[in-house]
């Protein structure tokens, strides 16, 4: 089975010194037996650049779209979102959420914006990726008030200790683990990720951001998801090919993708 990488942005990469185009970061992905790739879109803008970069039609990659917490403001056209999101190729909301580490000026507008793309994710029946850092207690009271098992969705980049990933699992969202945890410091993750159930672990690299020991410190792409599928496969014991195959399963039932064997 092959692997997935469910958080990435494509256009984000460098595509001047490192990569020759989307096709060529597709083609490394494939040797490495990466054949899905997930790109998120964090503005309306970047999801103009990454769609005229993979077309609307692309076999090994789907796009989200939606409005990063570090870019949120008070203009924002959520009808456009909405339609935008309505569209085949476009599989998720997201990444929204709450970001108070980096952005605390703006706490309230935050969370409206949060509030409105799960709106519209129930609305039209798509998942929602969501961000959260240094926000917990204020996130999870947004995704229950908002009722986000009606549409389902991802937390990205998860990093918590068992606790919160209780929490997290009993709405029924899903949580993806990036390369943090390859790291030398990633401890606590580590035991998180013996608690969480295989049936709602998703992989991601977060591409270009987080590269995996041993690239860490250069610029990550989706060929890496390996490296943290290795590391994953041994702290919960199992083999790589059972790992991909159970990941690859949840990342096409969050998403609604159907079926496997047209993937080439």
């Amino acid at each position: 089975m092959f692997l997935v990488d469910s958080h990435c942005h494509l256009s984000k990469l460098n595509y001047e010194t490192l990569h020759i185009n989307i096709q060529d970061v597709i083609k490394k992905a494939k040797k490495c037996n990466v054949k899905m790739i997930l790109s998120v879109c964090n503005t309306l803008s970047d999801f103009n650049t990454t769609i005229k970069m993979t077309g609307y039609y692309n076999n090994n990659v789907i796009l989200s779209c939606g409005i990063h917490p570090l870019y949120v403001n008070k203009l924002c056209n959520f009808q456009k979102l909405r339609s935008i999101s309505k569209l085949s190729c476009v599989k998720a909301l997201g990444e929204t959420g709450l970001d108070f580490f980096r952005k605390k000026n703006n706490k309230k507008q935050q969370k409206i914006f949060f509030r409105k793309h799960i709106q519209i994710g129930k609305e039209i029946n798509k998942p929602v990726i969501i961000h959260t850092r240094n926000a917990e207690k204020e996130t999870l009271n947004i995704l229950q008030e908002e009722k986000i098992e009606k549409c389902g969705g991802v937390i990205h980049c998860f990093t918590g200790n068992r606790r919160i990933a209780k929490k997290f699992l009993d709405l029924g969202l899903y949580l993806s683990i990036s390369g943090i945890i390859t790291f030398k410091n990633s401890e606590i993750l580590q035991k998180t990720i013996q608690y969480i159930p295989l049936s709602y672990l998703l992989l991601e690299t977060d591409s270009p951001y987080l590269a995996p020991i041993p690239y860490r410190g250069t610029e990550n792409q989706p060929a890496y998801i390996n490296n943290i599928a290795y590391v994953i496969s041994k702290i919960k014991k199992i083999s790589l090919e059972h790992l991909s195959s159970i990941t690859t399963f949840n990342f096409f039932q969050l998403f609604k993708i159907y079926p496997l064997n047209n993937i080439d």
